[in-house]
Order: C-alpha cells, then structure tokens, then sequence
C-alpha cells in the first residue's frame, strides 16, 4: 500500500459512519465488507448481489450497504485502517489465510454470546474443524460460510488412455511417481506443478515435515529440517528431473493451465476449480475425478481455506449484525450461494443435500463425497495463526524460484529462506 492509499483510506475512514446507523428512509444500515470490485458483473456477483437485496425482506427495519475492497492485502490493510479509525463494518468477511491479523488484534467481536443464547442457530449444524479455525479458547469469532480443502483432480480419461489404475485411498509418495511417470506421453505431462505455496506445502505435511514450529514463532529447524528439505527435494524433482511435469518457463510461456486444457493428469488444487473446469472444451467434467493427497503418514493431511463472518468490533448495533449473520449462513441463503459451486458449504445440511440431488451426474456426486471424505483430514492454514503469514508464503515460494529456476540447492535455497523468516519474524 502506497502512502497515498494510506492516507486516502485514512480520510475516507474518517468520513465513515461509525457501525450501524439509521438510512434516510429510517431503517438500520448494516455495512458489511467483502473482497471484490464494485463493476464485477459475473453471475457470480449477480447472485451474491441479489442475496444481499433479499435481506430487506428478511428484516424490513434494515437494509446492507455492501462494502467492496479489491485485492486480499488491500482488503486487510483497510480495516486495519478503519479499526484505527473507529469506522470498521458491521459485518466483516474473513479468509481463513489471513485470519490472525483480525482475530489476535481484537478487531472482531466474541461471538460465543450470540451463538450460545440463540435458540434460533446450532453451531453444531456446520463443519467442527472449519468452525474451530476463528476460535481462540472458548472464543468464537466468525461463522463459517464455506471452504475447500486442497485436493489431488485427476483427468481419468487419461488414466484410462495409460492403463493406470486411478488411486483409491491411502497411497504414497513413490505410487504418486509412479502414477505420473505412467501418464506422461510426448505431448502430456502426468502432473501439473505450480509454484504455489498452499498447493505444495502439503507434500511437506505428508512427509512429517512443516514450515513453522508448532507455536508458529520460528522457521529455523522445521522449514529447513531434514524432512523438508527431502519433501521440497521430492516436489523439486517432478519438474526437473523426472520431468512428469512442466517446467515454470513451460508454464509460463505456455499461458495455459495444463489440466483444464487437457495437457496434464493430475493437479492440486481447491473446489474453486471446477467452475472453471466447466467451460473447458478439451476436458470433460465427467472425466474429473477427485482424490486425497498421496502421504507418507497414517493419514493423508491438506490445507483448507474457509469464508466467514465476523461482527467488527466498533459495530454499535452487534444483534442487527448477528442477524445478518444468522441469515447469510442460514440454510436457505447457503442452499442457493452454494450452486456457485465456488467452494464446499460450510453446513453439513447443503452437504448433505448435493449427495442426494437427484440432478447431478453420479460422477458430480461422487466427487461431492470425494470433498466431504476429505474434510475431516483438513487443516487450517498457518496464516488463521500466525499473522503476516502471507510473508512466509513469499519468502517459500522465492526460494522454490531459486531452486527450479536458478538451480540452486534445495537445502542451500529454503535454509536461507528460514532465516530471512525468522529475521521478519524478529522485527514484529
């Protein structure tokens, strides 16, 4: 963020309206925040923007002014600012990545006393461990919307063509070679390697390794430990030598995404995919299968990335928030918000629902059971703990660049970024 932006958010956060307050026509404004731009004109937004417009007809004494801020560090950097200010949203849309900065920093409000006293919500109704990535202690601080674990899409067609078994359950590291040393032909790579980091640090987490100490404090001694180094090693080696996937040059030059355009087998990545996966005219959704991650432990284990909301913490009329809440996150508003098909529903209910629609491809469904078998193996990201994890993040995928692009040694490339981590980590 520019100082410019600083001060012009600073001013405009000034000028805002502290919380809730009463419209010309007399009824209560709920302000809630969002990511995204005001001229996004997907059906997606559409949708959204008509779940909003319904909210008066669920509570006629008030009405939601949306407030829309593009891009996730410009989102943070702005409430941060409006919390400075007094002027946070009432209602506050948090992502699971960047979650501590909100909760640790007692810019949201406990939401343990709505929630506990409410005869109208059950708790219990949503997914336990998405629930528990905005607890602290017996706090609770956002609701979840939805979420998506990271997962392994597999091209079967491609399966098919090789003679390759597709996966079933729990299978390894050195089955994931081979599998993708079997589906790569002259013209099609096995799998899709991308240079993201939640996409490749589950490699590290089903080889026993991780980025943090378990407090989250440090790098030194667990990013470059053995067991990461071989993890990062292993990862490395599909691109440059076994070559079962293309390299970031080839990616980048090709301007494609392998897997949607039928030039790849398999590839990690969340629910957000097969919208995406829908319009493709080289592959078939029907071909699309989902699988758990390959692992060395007991169980497989992924990432989850979740939407909630949260009430901010200056909101002077917090019950008109929480009903707001209650209605976005209600089975009816999530029933249809879910179609987006954007991410899993964060109720078990919507859940359970798609696995009995009658309209949906067996192979969707199967799919669908696919995601909920996975979600009890999901675990939240290191940014809902740790603030300024997005700089970890950058600082990994820089040494991950070394590595594959300059060809600096793994060991050499990710124990440098271990102690360029903890010296931020030192600064805070």
């Amino acid at each position: 963020m520019t100082r410019r932006q600083a001060l012009a958010w600073m001013t405009a956060a000034a000028t805002l309206p502290l919380g809730c307050r009463a419209s010309d026509d007399g009824r209560t404004v709920i302000r809630v925040a969002n990511w995204g731009g005001a001229g996004d004109d997907s059906d997606y937004f559409k949708m959204v923007r008509s779940l909003y417009d319904r909210y008066s007809d669920h509570d006629p004494t008030s009405r939601v002014r949306v407030e829309l801020v593009p891009g996730s560090q410009e989102y943070v950097s702005k409430l941060l600012l409006d919390h400075i200010a007094g002027a946070m949203p009432d209602v506050v849309t948090i992502d699971a990545s960047s979650a501590a900065v909100f909760i640790d920093n007692g810019l949201l409000a406990d939401l343990t006393p709505f929630a506990e006293s409410d005869p109208t919500f059950d708790l219990d109704g949503f997914f336990p461990n998405v629930v528990d990535i905005a607890r602290r202690g017996k706090g609770l601080f956002a609701v979840p919307i939805d979420f998506t674990p990271m997962v392994l899409y597999c091209n079967a067609r491609h399966f098919r063509e090789a003679g390759v078994p597709l996966p079933e359950g729990k299978w390894s590291h050195a089955e994931f070679l081979e599998k993708a040393k079997a589906l790569t032909t002259a013209d099609r790579f096995g799998f899709e390697f991308a240079n993201w980091m939640p996409g490749w640090v589950t490699f590290l987490w089903n080889h026993g390794a991780d980025v943090l100490s378990p407090d989250g404090a440090r790098a030194s001694g667990f990013l470059d430990s053995e067991k990461s180094i071989e993890a990062i090693g292993f990862v490395a080696d599909l691109v440059s030598k076994h070559k079962v996937s293309p390299s970031l040059s080839q990616t980048a030059a090709a301007g494609v995404d392998y897997f949607a355009t039928g030039r790849a087998s398999m590839k990690v990545v969340g629910h957000w995919f097969l919208v995406g996966l829908a319009a493709s005219q080289e592959v078939d959704l029907e071909d699309v299968v989902v699988v758990e991650l390959p692992t060395e432990l007991d169980r497989s284990e992924t990432v989850m990335y979740e939407a909630g909301l949260g009430i901010g913490g200056s909101c002077k009329h917090p019950q008109k928030a929480w009903e707001f809440i209650k209605y976005w996150t209600g089975h009816g508003v999530q029933s249809k918000y879910n179609t987006s098909g954007i991410a899993v529903s964060a109720r078990k209910d919507v859940e359970e629902a798609k696995l009995a629609d009658k309209t949906l491809s067996p192979r969707a469904v199967e799919r669908n059971r696919a995601f909920q078998r996975i979600v009890p193996s999901a675990r939240p990201p290191w940014g809902s703990r740790v603030e300024g994890y997005d700089r970890v993040e950058d600082n990994c995928q820089k040494a991950m660049d070394a590595v594959l692009k300059n060809g600096v040694p793994v060991k050499e490339a990710f124990a440098k970024a271990a102690r360029d981590i903890d010296l931020e980590f030192s600064r805070r």
